[in-house]
């Protein structure tokens, strides 16, 4: 069986460098995440963090960094802290386009049987669209609201 490759490209108007800080530093994910921040320092080889809560701080997904170039290239592998075996890859690529960017995220190498496809798989669309807005108007969507 094949596993999954998920793939979602975007065009967002602003600068590479503002999207690569939209989606590296905690201030700026957790107004178009849903609350929820990414804690890095960004070095290869580097634990990182998906960070939810104002009180808690529940780390919802964990994983390392696998490769980074700013502000083109982001590769993290990410699972659930409550099945790290259940691990997969998402790549973030960058390109200018004309006065916008393009924004590619890639989620794959998932394992034979992950429940993790079925998490992500409705989450990514309403992530960035969510960044889209953000980045453009200055409001993130409430995306996980029903």
């Amino acid at each position: 069986m094949e596993k999954p490759k998920l793939v979602y490209t975007t065009f967002i108007r602003t600068t590479p460098k503002k999207l690569w800080t939209a989606i590296t530093k905690p201030e700026f994910t957790r107004q178009y995440w849903a609350g929820v921040e990414n804690v890095s320092d960004w070095k290869k080889g580097s634990k990182w963090e998906h960070i939810g809560g104002d009180k808690q701080r529940e780390v919802w997904i964990t994983g390392k960094v696998l490769e980074c170039t700013p502000p083109k290239r982001l590769v993290l592998s990410w699972a659930d802290p409550d099945d790290l075996a259940d691990k997969s890859r998402v790549t973030f690529e960058i390109e200018p386009a004309e006065d916008m960017v393009c924004l590619t995220v890639t989620h794959d190498n998932f394992k034979a049987g992950s429940s993790m496809v079925g998490k992500v798989s409705g989450g990514w669309p309403r992530v960035l669209s969510s960044m889209k807005s953000f980045l453009e108007t200055g409001k993130g969507l409430k995306i996980f609201k029903k």
